[in-house]
């Protein structure tokens, strides 16, 4: 009964949370603004014509090249048309994120049931603000939420041996994101170190249930080749990969999707990530809960963009994990009291001014 008590109460909280960010935008009657933030629109549009060039072109007017669709997977869109069955297209879209958020928030509370950490509904509320970027991605059109949930439920299942579940939630993450790939990846790794002195071959059985998600990946792209009639249309969506040689070249501003010097935060953000991977291998050794984070944060220094927060979500629960005892102190609780104002500040202006040019929202209902 408790349990169901403290899931109700994060259910709450993700409800109330996200109200009270979204209100100063319905009372100064700028509730578009919530629906344009990049790249809510983008999945809006996937959601109502899916790849389709014609109807893309015929019925929206966002200027982007049609190629460019292909870069964003159906796996959130899929969600938002769900909702759009009983809501205007762009409501649909918030309530498929604050879904996904509701979900992330009950696995991750299952996951720290699981690790047996301590406190688990505050950590779980403590996730849901910090690093204060999530707090815009699930308030706004974003994949993250479902992300999340995903990858956090696929990896509590593997945890509990249950790998035909896990592998169910991974191929549903991989629909949604690409570097959901990088989690089978971390699998794989595990898989190495727990059988390397033994036959490889003899345990790999019971992991053939992954196949789904390269099966996933082959689903998403056929979608593709019946929509656009291009099987490989994501390798050609412009310019959409970021993952560049050598290491840190975030920081060359003449390349696309930087544009200023001012990036001294990214080198805290690589910084913290790297403290984050030392207290779960004190934590975990080789276990998953190192092993993803580490690969995760590997392709992360590789990433040539400005929004390294954003790209760093799957990072963010195990940042909680990894502190726990930290962020558990009174102290901690204190300075979250009194910086959870200025994370709201920070997103409410982050939102006003990440917005889509969306000239006429009459198609996107």
């Amino acid at each position: 009964m408790t349990k169901t008590k403290n899931i109700l109460f994060l259910v709450a909280i993700v409800f109330i949370t996200s109200i009270i960010v979204w209100l100063p935008f319905i009372i100064n009657n700028q509730t578009f603004q919530l629906f344009a933030n990049y790249d809510g629109p983008n999945y809006l549009v996937i959601s109502k014509c899916w790849y389709n060039p014609q109807c893309i072109s015929r019925s929206f007017s966002l200027s982007l090249p049609l190629e460019y669709y292909p870069a964003h997977f159906p796996g959130y869109p899929a969600t938002i048309s769900i909702f759009d069955v009983i809501l205007p297209g762009w409501w649909a879209m918030i309530f498929s994120t604050l879904l996904g958020t509701i979900l992330y928030a009950i696995s991750l509370y299952l996951l720290f049931d699981l690790l047996k950490i301590k406190q688990k509904v505050y950590l779980v509320v403590l996730a849901l603000f910090l690093p204060a970027r999530f707090l815009i991605l699930r308030t706004v059109g974003a994949p993250e939420p479902w992300f999340l949930f995903s990858i956090v439920s696929s990896i509590y299942f593997y945890k509990k041996d249950k790998y035909l579940y896990s592998a169910i939630f991974l191929a549903f993450a991989q629909t949604i994101k690409t570097p959901a790939v990088l989690l089978l990846v971390a699998y794989g790794i595990d898989y190495l170190i727990k059988n390397w002195r033994q036959n490889l071959i003899k345990n790999i059985s019971k992991y053939l249930v992954y196949l789904v998600v390269p099966l996933a990946v082959i689903g998403v792209f056929s979608l593709y080749f019946f929509q656009i009639g291009n099987f490989f249309a994501y390798f050609q969506s412009g310019d959409n990969f970021h993952l560049v040689f050598p290491p840190f070249q975030v920081f060359d501003s003449s390349r696309p999707w930087l544009g200023d010097i001012w990036m001294e935060d990214i080198i805290f953000i690589y910084l913290l990530g790297g403290v984050v991977l030392i207290k779960l291998y004190e934590k975990y050794k080789t276990d998953i809960m190192f092993l993803f984070p580490l690969v995760f944060f590997i392709a992360t220094i590789f990433v040539a963009h400005r929004d390294i927060s954003r790209y760093s979500a799957p990072i963010y629960p195990f940042a909680i994990i990894a502190f726990n005892d930290f962020l558990r102190k009174k102290e901690f609780k204190i300075l979250f009291l009194i910086l959870l104002p200025a994370i709201y500040l920070y997103s409410i202006n982050f939102i006003s001014q990440n917005t889509a040019p969306v000239a006429d929202w009459t198609p996107y209902n």
